[in-house]
């Protein structure tokens, strides 16, 4: 058994732990379905443009944008409800909260997502991912510039990052170095990327989904040798 002081796993939200993907196709069809299919492409294109200047999704932001040209207010506020009362636990891959249980056995485990200050910890909270972790939760605009305020809130021998986006693995491997063990899931659109292949460092272990990781041990992901 592994000692949790000396051991954290980082794990990403969206397209790792629950399908991301499946709730930004359900929120296009619910947009197309209230406001018509121009209206709906307005719609992600503010997202998008959100998106590009600050860094992260902003679904909650898109929508007031949206508003100003919008004045249906009877299906913005569906449009609302929709966003903000939606089961996300439902969209949680398989095995996902056993991952979890798996992982915390092995070391301190934490959320370590990017997105904006109020949607993004609602969608942790109503997943039921808040209490699996136990609150360890923490949201950033860019993640791998954070590095030095996750080592100080969570100190630790060695991390392991699991995420299903390529490039932020290797980001932060660049700065952990061999401290950081980095784990890619190959999941959501992200993981189907074709420039994955040509991403370095490489991650060290890619598997299919996550629940693969309920196999695997803490000699599995070659931390053993750290002392961990």
């Amino acid at each position: 058994m592994a000692d949790p002081a000396k051991l954290v796993f980082m794990i990403d939200v969206d397209n790792t732990l629950l399908d991301n993907d499946r709730f930004f196709a359900e929120l296009t069809a619910r947009l197309d379905r209230l406001f018509g299919e121009a209206e709906c492409q307005r719609y992600w294109r503010l997202y998008e443009n959100r998106r590009e200047t600050l860094g992260y999704a902003d679904y909650l932001g898109a929508l007031q944008d949206f508003r100003l040209e919008n004045n249906d207010e009877a299906a913005l506020l569906q449009a609302s409800e929709f966003m903000l009362d939606y089961p996300f636990a439902d969209l949680l891959y398989p095995d996902a909260l056993a991952v979890v249980d798996h992982l915390g056995r092995m070391g301190t485990t934490i959320v370590l997502s990017d997105g904006d200050i109020v949607f993004q910890p609602r969608k942790i909270r109503r997943s039921g991912l808040w209490d699996a972790f136990g609150g360890r939760v923490l949201v950033y605009v860019h993640k791998e510039r954070m590095l030095d305020d996750i080592e100080r809130r969570f100190p630790a021998t060695r991390y392991v990052m699991v995420d299903d986006k390529a490039r932020l693995l290797a980001a932060m491997k660049l700065q952990l170095g061999d401290r950081l063990t980095t784990i890619f899931p190959r999941q959501g659109h992200y993981a189907l990327d074709s420039v994955v292949a040509d991403v370095a460092p490489a991650p060290d272990v890619a598997v299919r989904h996550i629940g693969e990781l309920l196999g695997f041990s803490v000699q599995d992901l070659n931390l053993s040798k750290a002392g961990v």
